[in-house]
């Protein structure tokens, strides 16, 4: 399931029991925990660098407050350790990796910026699976149409199988959308625009899948808890994206 937020993102309500925290407990830790690499001090001396997982806890409050960097309490290392952290760890691809192995625990267990007409902004985009579980992000500049950014989307999933439906709101009516689609063996299905002047070729019986797309609101929504992925306040693009990445770890974790 895919959609963009209302903000300029890809797929989904505040205020339920199963929005997402913070906090990692010490069992969600140990999860990921090897993850994240770690060197134990030198014989020679030295200050001791902070653990990982204290780190991650920063990060995590800097993106659930929105504060600023200088207002990380002290409970926490330092803003820079945890800014550096949050560097070296989104351009090694620790948040995708975290993710990939969390989402393939679950279904085990189941079984850049650009102008608006608002103004400048970052489009976030979000796949999910059938029960809102983010299986992609992707962020670009708000400028470029939603339908050249799916395709794209589709490429950064972090498990190999490709969808059999993709579910979409109206911004993705496009018929050469869905016959590249149809190739690849993926039926895309979202309603047809009001102004559309050609004929119909969404399957109306299979249209009635799109009731569910309110699944993918609700992952919109979750994100949206985290206030530092609701406003862009970096400089640089892939600090942000690491920030929407961590967004998305934290929504499939607190599924354990």
């Amino acid at each position: 399931m895919c959609k963009r937020s209302r903000k300029g993102t890809d797929v989904p309500m505040s205020g339920s029991r199963t929005e997402p925290k913070y906090e990692l407990s010490d069992e969600q830790w140990q999860l990921i925990a090897d993850l994240f690499p770690h060197k134990n001090p030198s014989d020679k001396g030295g200050r001791p660098r902070a653990e990982p997982h204290a780190c991650v806890e920063g990060i995590l409050w800097i993106l659930w407050t929105g504060a600023r960097w200088k207002y990380l309490p002290n409970r926490f290392p330092s803003r820079a350790t945890c800014w550096r952290r949050l560097k070296d760890w989104t351009e090694a691809g620790i948040w995708e990796r975290a993710c990939r192995r969390l989402i393939f625990l679950c279904k085990k267990r189941r079984e850049r910026v650009g102008k608006t007409k608002r103004g400048k902004g970052t489009k976030i985009m979000v796949l999910t699976d059938g029960c809102g579980l983010p299986l992609a992000v992707n962020t670009t500049s708000a400028s470029p149409h939603e339908v050249t950014l799916i395709e794209p989307l589709l490429e950064r999933r972090v498990i190999r199988r490709k969808p059999r439906r993709l579910l979409y709101e109206a911004a993705a009516d496009s018929d050469p959308l869905r016959a590249r689609f149809r190739r690849h063996g993926i039926e895309l299905i979202c309603p047809h625009r009001r102004n559309r002047s050609k004929p119909p070729t969404q399957d109306g019986r299979k249209l009635r899948r799109y009731h569910r797309h309110w699944q993918v609101e609700r992952s919109i929504s979750w994100l949206q808890n985290f206030r530092r992925a609701v406003i862009r306040y970096e400089y640089h693009a892939h600090i942000f994206h690491g920030f929407v990445q961590l967004a998305c770890l934290m929504v499939v974790i607190n599924r354990f």
